[in-house]
């Protein structure tokens, strides 16, 4: 096995270990509470997250095993062994765990007969086609990135400024393609876009349509994340802050980018 296949198998199976700590978090609370909005939003975004890097490690075929037994994670069978629908959803995330358990098993085989005969792709960062802006992408995939990076490793202040901070810039950048004379109708303040306070941005982009509601679940901490900086103030970010930061963060992008 060759060192930069090694490091690539590496860096998946710190991706997975990350995504089966969110999945047994997401498992115990959903038995918990299963009618939980909140868990069950937050349960989509990771079977999203599961769905692309098991899309990787299939190499983008559906007929991979991995990416097979993906599918079928979310279907229930008869005693017949017919397919059903309806699996809750803690079932599900079990399920899941269950796949990616897979994929870490074969990922640890001492051989050349891991999951790469598939793919040798390193994951790929979310992409920010949406964004006018070109130059700013691929610092905003690189943020991304480092977000979930932080998460996964429990430096949740990290985690929960650097997505704060993609939500502040995507806002910004569709509300300067938007133009200051058509926010006018929509109550904006005066002056450049880029110096108006971050709750400001947020409602503007609302008003004028560019986001839904998402951003209404962003906690006080990540709402004042700027000011906590500028003034050198010590708060504390709990994992659920971040968490529900990095939530609205995905629920805002698919408002600017509808087709995504």
């Amino acid at each position: 096995m060759t060192e930069s296949l090694q490091a690539q198998i590496e860096t998946y199976l710190g991706h997975l270990d990350g995504l089966e700590l969110r999945g047994r978090q997401l498992r115990d609370a959903l038995e918990a509470d299963p009618s939980n909005a909140s868990t069950i939003t937050a349960a989509r975004v990771w079977q999203e997250d599961c769905g692309i890097t098991i899309h990787q490690l299939s190499g983008g075929s559906k007929a991979h095993w991995l990416a097979r037994s993906f599918s079928e994670a979310f279907l229930m069978r008869s005693a017949d062994g017919q397919a059903l629908e309806g699996a809750v959803p803690a079932e599900i995330v079990q399920r899941l765990l269950g796949v990616l358990a897979q994929a870490v098993a074969s990922l640890s085989r001492k051989d050349d007969g891991a999951i790469f005969s598939a793919s040798t792709a390193a994951p790929a960062p979310r992409r920010f086609d949406f964004v006018h802006n070109i130059e700013l992408r691929p610092v905003l995939e690189q943020a991304n990135t480092d977000s979930r990076t932080a998460l996964e490793q429990g430096d949740y202040d990290v985690a929960m400024r650097t997505s704060c901070g993609i939500l502040e810039a995507i806002i910004t950048d569709a509300l300067e393609h938007k133009g200051l004379s058509a926010l006018a109708a929509w109550d904006a303040p005066q002056g450049k876009i880029a110096d108006w306070p971050f709750e400001a941005r947020l409602g503007v982009a609302e008003r004028a349509g560019l986001i839904r509601g998402g951003c209404a679940r962003l906690p006080e901490v990540a709402r004042n994340y700027r000011d906590a900086e500028l003034n050198g103030t010590k708060v504390t970010v709990s994992e659920r802050d971040a968490r529900i930061a990095g939530q609205v963060l995905n629920v805002v992008m698919r408002d600017l980018n509808p087709g995504r």
